[in-house]
């Protein structure tokens, strides 16, 4: 006689609903805050840039430093504006005012929660004017003057009138028109002829008209009297200078100035002539 085999009989497992996964709701949550934030971040009233306070500036007018960042601040995030504080990328608005403004050498920018942005700025300072020859066709040959500072930068163009009371630097080796903003001189070569400008004036009581960078080594000084001086500047500028007192007291008296056309100290041995 056959044994009958029966089937356990099968239990379908109802699937658990997903309103009571707790990962659900947690995920909901974080979605949730996730969209709170953003909405606090980058559109609450409470944090949006209200004023910009601007210190510091001389000559660069206020007006058009605030123009320049208000643009950078404003923003469009999914078509509704902002200027959320959180957003305002200082890094990107330091280097547009730099660009936008040679006349300014630094600028330190600084968050004031929840809707102050400051901004400091430091102006560059002529050391000297930069005197270059126009290249366009209109003013073929005719000098231009800038402003240069202590970096060798130029940084505005001005009238002749308004450089009578500070030396001009000519550059030889240049051949080309300059640019706003453009370091035309070497820091260090700057630094050369402002001590010797320095020496010259307070030492040997000699005023200088002019500057003319003719290379790396050579450097021609134009002295308010007519007569030039010619430095190495990649020799001692104290021994060339040392030099240049002991000549002009035992050899060429004040009387004989006048007749002077140059003294070279480049070498060795001293020269200089008489026109």
């Amino acid at each position: 006689m056959r044994t009958k085999r029966f089937r356990k009989p099968y239990k379908i497992k109802r699937k658990k609903s997903i309103l009571k996964n707790r990962f659900f709701w947690i995920g909901v949550l974080i979605i949730v805050i996730s969209i709170c934030l953003f909405y606090l971040i980058c559109f609450l009233d409470f944090f949006q840039i209200e004023k910009i306070e601007i210190f510091g500036e001389q000559k660069v007018k206020t007006e058009n430093i605030k123009n320049l960042i208000e643009k950078e601040i404003s923003k469009k995030i999914l078509f509704f504006p902002t200027k959320s504080i959180f957003l305002a990328d200082l890094d990107n608005i330091q280097i547009s005012i730099l660009e936008e403004f040679p006349q300014i050498t630094k600028v330190n920018l600084e968050r004031e929660f929840p809707r102050v942005l400051k901004v400091e700025v430091i102006e560059r300072k002529p050391v000297a004017v930069f005197v270059n020859t126009s290249q366009n066709f209109e003013d073929q040959n005719q000098d231009i003057f800038f402003f240069i500072d202590r970096a060798g930068i130029i940084y505005e163009r001005v009238s002749e009138e308004i450089t009578k009371d500070m030396f001009g630097i000519k550059n030889s080796g240049l051949g080309r028109e300059s640019k706003l903003g453009e370091q035309i001189v070497e820091r260090e070569k700057l630094a050369k002829i402002l001590e010797i400008e320095r020496k010259l004036k307070n030492d040997l009581k000699i005023q200088i008209n002019s500057v003319e960078i003719v290379s790396e080594q050579r450097l021609n000084i134009k002295i308010s009297e007519g007569w030039e001086i010619y430095f190495n500047l990649q020799k001692s500028l104290d021994w060339q200078l040392t030099e240049l007192g002991l000549i002009l007291e035992k050899k060429i008296p004040l009387e004989k100035r006048e007749q002077l056309e140059y003294i070279d100290l480049r070498f060795d041995k001293i020269y200089y002539k008489y026109r």
